[in-house]
């Protein structure tokens, strides 16, 4: 089989947010790209973790049910830590297997320890598909 890079696939101006963002900022964040997640980077666009819908949705709902200011919490409470990443040069039937395993929607792609990009399912299945049509 032949191999498939992730430089060749990835998105290239991924969704991030501020590691100094709160949880109602990366909600409209998500809701405005039409997204089911971004990657919070600090200053230096180094990836500090991975927050999804599903996490803004349980940190609103858990601020409603306890009467707090609704959107208030900092992404950081919230975001999944450690990030796994990974690099433009790995094989995306590797990468696939390994987010299928792991239960990951998407990665951020890391080169020279900076975020370069982003790789989704929806990347790897296109990027399938289009080789089992060749």
């Amino acid at each position: 089989m032949r191999s498939l890079k992730i430089s060749d696939h990835l998105i290239t101006k991924p969704i991030k947010i501020s590691a100094k963002a709160t949880i109602g900022e990366a909600a409209r964040t998500i809701i405005e790209n039409k997204v089911s997640g971004v990657i919070v980077v600090d200053e230096h666009n180094k990836v500090e973790g991975m927050l999804s819908e599903l996490d803004c949705l349980r940190s609103l709902l858990a601020e409603i049910y306890n009467e707090g200011q609704v959107g208030k919490a900092p992404v950081t409470g919230e975001m999944s830590t450690p990030v796994t990443y990974n690099k433009p040069e790995e094989d995306i039937i590797s990468v696939a297997q390994s987010m299928l395993d792991q239960k990951q929607r998407r990665r951020p792609v890391i080169e020279n320890g900076k975020l370069i990009g982003q790789i989704t399912c929806r990347q790897l299945l296109s990027a399938i598909m289009a080789f089992g049509s060749k």
